[in-house]
Parts: structure tokens; C-alpha cells; sequence
């Protein structure tokens, strides 16, 4: 079932488009996710989802309704998770949570009951009566997101949800969204980094400058566009053109990334065997399996953290 339905929707800003006629859907109970650089779009296409940005032209429908005519109604089923934190840092952990609560008129009952739980989910118990300048970066935007969850919402949008964390904050935020995931809640992600691009998205689209290059399982696009291996192959003596022509049969395209040679071979370890049979010496292998990256890189030439 769909739970949102985008269909050539454009964004403006004072001329500039942000957003250029873009077509998606996003299905009930899935993690989907908007991949790509900064400035790509992502941002203002969710913007425009939980009604903070007014779309510009198009159709775009939250759980069935238009946000155009029905905002009111699509907020009070939606969970926000904004790129920054912006919590009240002149409440406590509870009061956080409690006073967000009443935004939704949730019954206070109700809502002590929900902030315990969700701070229990995410390992906030102890910390309850803390200050929230006294919690670590990871705590806070775990704070954060239990804060998008307190109104019991249908959908939570997450943008950039683990920027400026340390690798082990991270995998505990990730952790709590694949079990929010099956738990039936649908997930909006928008991110730059593809480890957690791969790590938690059913499926992606892939933006840059407003428009969508393409979409699909994460293991679909890499198998497309470039095969399950990379050779990378430090060019030495510009040897980029020699290499491509000699051993066309055995790679199914490539791209040169400043000094190296990306190729995508049909079989890697063959075509490493037959460089390094080669006369001439290059300034280093590397063959590994293949990524979003390099998606990313063969579709627009540069990488996702520009």
C-alpha cells in the first residue's frame, strides 16, 4: 500500500529549482531512503512531505492526502527527525518529551506513559532527569527521534539522522530504527552516507541537482550500473587509454577518478591476473566489491559527501 505518492513535483526557491519534476512512492512498513550529496534535493523534498515548505507544482499525497489541502491532518500522523537537534535545552530529558506531547493535545497520562517507554527503547531510562546538555551527541539524537515518536506516528521522516556521530553512536541509532522498521513504523530517510544507506533502506532513490537518477534496492542498483567487483588501477604513466582498449572483452565499463582507473570487470580476479602479467608497473591494485559510491560516482562523476 502506498503511504506517499509524489508525481511531478517541482520545488522552488527565488528562481532556483530544487526540485525538478520528480515521480516516487513509498510503500507502507519499508525503510526508503534518498541518497545523495549535499544540495541534491533531499532535504526540500521532505520538507515538503510533513508540510514545512509548500510544494511548487505537482501532487504530492501523505497516507492519502493532499499536503497542499490537508497539513493539519498529515502532521498529526507524522514523526520529524530534522537534520539538528533542536531540543529544549532548558528542560529535562522527560520534560522534553512530555511537553513535545502536548503539541498532539495527547492526554497527560497518556503521554507519561508513551515518554517512559520510548526513553526505555532508547536506552534513555537513567537519564530521564538529566539536563540535555549534559547527554552525549549520540543520546541526544536518540532523544531526538523517541521526541518524533511520541505521538504514535504512522510514518517517521528522518533527515540526515546520524550526522556528526561517532561510528559506535551510529550502529545504536541504526539498531533502533530496523526495530522500529519491524515493528510496522515506515521510515523516510534521507542521508550522504551509504553505509547506512545499504545498512537500512528496503529502497533508494538516488539524487542529484533536483532530479531522480535512478531507484531501487540497493543491491539492484550496484548490480546494474556497475557488477558485484571494482579494480581500482593507479594509472602511473597515463596507461588509462591502453588499459581500456586492451581489455574491453573483459569489463563491462569504467571511469577514471583523478589519477586511478576505476574499472568494473566481469571477472575480477582475472582481469587483476592479466594486469599484473603486464609488462608495465602501476602504482597499485585494489579490487573489492563494488558500492553505492560507485554508483554514485559512475552516474555523476563525483562522490556523495561533495
Amino acid at each position: 500500500m502506498e503511504v506517499i505518492s509524489a508525481r511531478n513535483l517541482v520545488k522552488d526557491y527565488n528562481g532556483l529549482r530544487a526540485v525538478n519534476g520528480i515521480n516516487f512512492t513509498v510503500q507502507r512498513q519499508e525503510c526508503f531512503g534518498i541518497l545523495g550529496p549535499n544540495g541534491a534535493g533531499k532535504t526540500s523534498t521532505v520538507r515538503m512531505m510533513f508540510g514545512f515548505s509548500p510544494i511548487t507544482s505537482g501532487e504530492l499525497k501523505v497516507l492519502g492526502l493532499d499536503v497542499s489541502d490537508h497539513a493539519r491532518e498529515i502532521k498529526a500522523q507524522l514523526g520529524v527527525v530534522p537534520q539538528e537537534n533542536n531540543l529544549d535545552l532548558d528542560l529535562k530529558v522527560l520534560q522534553n518529551l512530555l511537553v513535545y506531547a502536548g503539541f498532539f493535545n495527547i492526554p497527560e497520562r497518556t503521554a507519561r506513559e508513551r515518554a517512559l517507554k520510548l526513553l526505555e527503547f532508547f536506552g534513555l531510562s537513567d537519564k530521564r532527569d538529566a539536563k540535555v546538555d549534559h547527554l552525549s551527541g549520540g543520546m541526544k539524537r536518540r532523544l531526538t527521534i523517541a521526541r518524533a515518536l511520541i505521538n504514535d506516528p504512522d510514518i517517521i521522516i528522518l533527515d540526515e539522522p546520524t550526522t556528526g556521530l561517532d561510528p559506535q553512536a551510529r550502529h545504536t541509532v541504526w539498531q533502533r530504527l530496523r526495530q522500529l522498521r519491524s515493528r510496522g513504523v515506515t521510515l523516510i530517510l534521507t542521508t550522504h552516507y551509504l553505509e547506512e544507506a545499504s545498512q537500512l533502506c528496503d529502497r533508494l532513490i538516488i539524487m542529484d541537482h533536483g532530479i531522480i537518477l535512478d531507484e531501487g534496492t540497493p543491491e539492484f542498483l550496484v548490480g546494474k550500473h556497475v557488477g558485484s567487483e571494482v579494480l581500482e588501477v593507479g594509472q602511473g604513466a597515463g596507461a588509462g587509454e591502453m588499459l581500456i582498449t586492451q581489455f574491453q572483452s573483459q569489463i563491462r565499463g569504467h571511469l577514471v577518478v583523478g589519477d586511478n582507473l576505476v574499472l568494473y570487470p566481469l571477472n575480477g580476479r582475472q582481469l587483476l591476473a592479466s594486469l599484473q602479467e603486464l609488462p608495465q608497473q602501476f602504482d597499485h591494485y585494489l579490487l573489492r566489491p563494488a558500492t553505492l559510491e560507485d554508483v554514485f560516482l559512475k552516474l555523476t562523476g563525483r562522490g556523495l559527501t561533495v
